[in-house]
């Protein structure tokens, strides 16, 4: 946090073909775009795609600066070896946050989609409208950069609150916590 009381907040929305980046700042109440985009990670070897996300997420650190991570959650998808791979990608991109100091917030999509949209069952094109609404933005942003900085949204919303409510013991109706 800034001597002004502004936190700048990194969302990541890992993935081994793109992960997506979204940066915001939080003062009180008030949320700020500050840039958005996307590492894309060219076809090749899985240790050189890690590193190419890495390298990626690491610049954009330096640039920005950031004084949260907040990163989504790897879901089990129906393909284990997809989830496996999926997890690697999401470590290297905890890992350039991790080895600059910064706190790293994980948060599921569920919980991500509850904050921004208030439905944890919201469809992509319903996250990239409220990211848009959210952060007074001329058009919707990608949907990898919607994700991120819905993902930082999220952490701003309730870093302290809703976003770390522990999904155990809770049911899901209709996309919400109940």
């Amino acid at each position: 946090m800034t001597a002004d009381g502004t936190v700048r907040i990194l969302g990541i929305d890992p993935g081994l073909r793109v992960t997506g980046f979204g940066l915001i700042e939080k003062e009180g109440t008030r949320l700020r775009y500050v840039s958005s985009g996307c590492v894309r990670v060219p076809v090749g070897e899985l240790p050189a795609r890690l590193k190419t996300i890495l390298d990626g997420v690491g610049e954009v650190i330096r640039e920005f600066r950031p004084q949260q991570v907040a990163v989504e959650k790897v879901f089990v998808n129906v393909n284990p070896q997809s989830t496996l791979l999926l997890g690697q990608a999401r470590g290297a991109a905890i890992c350039a946050a991790v080895a600059r100091d910064l706190p790293v917030a994980e948060y599921t999509a569920l919980q991500v989609k509850q904050a921004v949209v208030g439905h944890g069952k919201a469809a992509k094109e319903q996250v990239q409208q409220m990211v848009r609404r959210l952060l007074s933005l001329a058009g919707d942003p990608s949907p990898d950069a919607a994700d991120a900085l819905a993902c930082a949204i999220c952490h701003a919303h309730g870093g302290q609150g809703l976003g770390i409510i522990a999904t155990t013991g809770f049911r899901v109706r209709k996309g919400r916590l109940v």
